[in-house]
């Protein structure tokens, strides 16, 4: 990677190259992803208190960044993650390379050329506040661009507009008109200044950099003299505890939680990158197919269940005979019903119909049809007094058997699966 260096004859042994950096920038870009599809999969099993966080996942995603890289720019000299490349930010000498200052006293150079408060600022608005606002209008155009496609209408400033109105007017009018200029203009001057710093006719490599006057650099020996002695523990000036400190005391647990993030973080990346590839590859299908064949599953044991439901060949015959005045009828009605997971009793349910025109509740011509989520069709009346649970044929099918039986109330009246959203889930089917 060094080649080009080498051919222009002006080697500069502390000047990364174009592909470390690209390389850093790509890690970084998978930062957000890699975080946001973890929060996704936690939000599946607790939505009440995860939803919120994910819809805000941007503005807390840059406030933690925020913290992370101020954090690392004034304790490494770099962000979170050029650390890994061994990468530093330095402000830019305005009359060249000191290169004999550099290598005399290289300790004094660095401090020279440290970020103070000011440059940590301009360096934290590039690195966090750039890429959070281009998210930001990169999801607000892909929102309102199919907004042109649907006529005047839709594009106009309303009536009497409300300050809202017309600070979202004239937004979408910029998201149209000008943000696409803005965005090849930004992509441009990118790829300009990297041919620019690969042909070593430039020290920025970023059009960013170039304007609050700071240029990426490898750590030196002064560099990691000065990162290694931040992990040594300092002596107190009165010697009142002896040197002894608390790893839970205020001062150094914030900075340890931020610094043990550059191993939990790429190692997290690992195991998503890990996972994706596990439930995508065919592996791990073939691996579990193997692992279940020749597996015998005895028959599900279900407690509180009367003995005319409980399943199994040993249980079928030391069950009693059904009562031929209460129970036949029952039997010849509903054989084999679903179980509740939840209460573990049967399931109340109607065979399908025959005949596609005819509603599997009421048995009659289908009037309204109306789409279940389970894929069958009903009267919408029916399906709907149905998930309410006040149909006819559920009242007088539960007479004297509350506690034994589920009256398929928000239920799929064939399946008895639960429909999600209740009365909300279904469909009309309009022909």
């Amino acid at each position: 990677m060094e080649y080009m260096g080498a051919l222009q004859g002006t080697f500069d042994d502390q000047k990364p190259s174009l592909f470390e950096l690209l390389s850093e920038q790509q890690l970084a870009s998978l930062l957000p992803p890699s975080i946001r599809y973890l929060l996704v999969v936690g939000t599946h099993r607790h939505p009440r208190y995860l939803l919120p966080v994910l819809n805000s996942f941007d503005e807390l995603y840059a406030l933690f960044m925020l913290l992370v890289e101020r954090h690392f720019l004034k304790t490494h000299g770099g962000g979170f993650t050029e650390n890994f490349y061994a990468l530093k930010r330095e402000k830019a000498l305005a009359a060249g390379e000191i290169p004999r200052a550099a290598i005399g006293a290289p300790s004094l150079v660095r401090e020279t050329l440290a970020l103070k408060g000011s440059d940590v600022w301009k360096n934290l608005a590039v690195m966090v506040g750039v890429p959070y606002l281009k998210r930001k209008l990169d999801e607000s155009y892909d929102i309102n661009a199919p907004r042109a496609l649907l006529g005047g209408n839709y594009n106009r400033m309303p009536a009497n507009p409300t300050w809202k109105q017309r600070f979202m007017y004239y937004y979408r009018w910029f998201l149209k008109n000008i943000y696409p200029s803005v965005n090849a203009a930004y992509y441009f001057s990118m790829l300009a200044f990297n041919i620019a710093y690969l042909f070593d006719n430039t020290k920025y490599h970023s059009p960013f950099i170039w304007l609050i006057g700071t240029r990426m650099r490898r750590l030196g020996e002064a560099d990691y003299r000065a990162i290694a002695a931040l992990d040594e523990p300092k002596s107190p000036a009165g010697g009142g505890n002896l040197g002894v400190t608390s790893i839970f005391s205020p001062r150094t647990l914030g900075p340890r939680l931020l610094g043990s993030m550059r191993f939990l973080l790429p190692t997290s990346i690992f195991a998503l990158k890990f996972l994706e590839w596990w439930h995508a590859s065919d592996f791990a299908r073939q691996l579990s197919k193997k692992a279940a064949e020749g597996l015998v599953l005895p028959p599900p044991v279900i407690s509180g269940l009367p003995s005319t439901v409980k399943l199994g060949a040993a249980q079928q015959k030391t069950s009693p005979k059904p009562d031929p005045q209460g129970d036949a009828e029952e039997q010849k009605e509903i054989a084999n019903p679903p179980i509740a997971a939840s209460s573990l009793l049967p399931i109340f349910t109607v065979g399908p119909s025959e005949d596609s025109e005819l509603c599997p509740i009421c048995e009659k011509e289908i009037t309204t049809a109306t789409a279940c989520q389970t894929g069958f069709v009903f009267c919408y009346t029916c399906i709907h007094r149905w998930l309410e649970g006040n149909h006819d044929k559920q009242e007088e099918f539960m007479k004297g058997k509350e506690g034994k039986w589920e009256s398929g109330l928000g239920r799929c009246a064939v399946t008895g699966r639960k429909v999600l959203g209740g009365t909300e889930g279904l469909r009309r089917i309009m022909i």
